[in-house]
């Protein structure tokens, strides 16, 4: 990653790869829309009309400080966020069912803080996992799931299981009781 794509800002808003993906399809879209603009005005002195943009590309382009209405600015935009997508830290997220949007959010936020501050998340979803999250980042793999919580416990459990089988085992039935008291 180079110096300046390190001062390269990405809003929580743009949490995952995918969110990343979509900002930089807006970005072509809003360039195409703005050459657009210029051709139509046939060497004449041009006032570009940005286009309705998203909140993602809207927050990306103000923390940056980027002029739109730049071609300078817009190309040499386009070239930091394709050297982004394919350079930007990727931490990989599983989570046991799917995670709602202000939590994508936050989760962003806190790895662009404490881990890099240009990561971008990849979320996947498996159900097996029953609670809690598996992330793996490049460096490391941390499983907080559930699944792998009863799985680091399961001779604690079973010996449980076995105290408690073995303590009604030993219990009169019922029956058993109702039998003593008559005698």
């Amino acid at each position: 990653m180079n110096e300046t794509d390190a001062k390269f800002v990405i809003p929580p808003a743009v949490a995952t790869r995918a969110d990343f993906s979509r900002v930089m399809l807006e970005l072509e879209r809003v360039d195409n829309d703005l050459e657009a603009q210029k051709a139509r005005a046939a060497g004449q002195p041009v006032s570009y009309l940005l286009p309705a943009m998203s909140r993602a590309l809207n927050e990306f382009v103000e923390v940056n400080k980027i002029d739109l209405a730049s071609d300078k600015a817009r190309m040499a935009l386009r070239e930091r966020m394709r050297h982004l997508k394919d350079h930007a830290p990727v931490v990989q997220m599983t989570f046991a069912r799917d995670v709602d949007p202000a939590s994508m959010t936050r989760l962003a936020a806190w790895c662009r803080e404490n881990l890099h501050p240009q990561t971008l998340l990849q979320v996947g979803m498996q159900p097996a996992l029953v609670g809690g999250v598996y992330i793996r980042t490049p460096n490391h793999v941390y499983d907080f799931s559930l699944r792998q919580r009863l799985q680091d416990r399961r001779s604690t459990i079973a010996a449980s299981l076995d105290e408690l089988l073995s303590k009604q085992a030993v219990r009169p039935t019922p029956e058993e009781q109702a039998q003593g008291a008559a005698q």
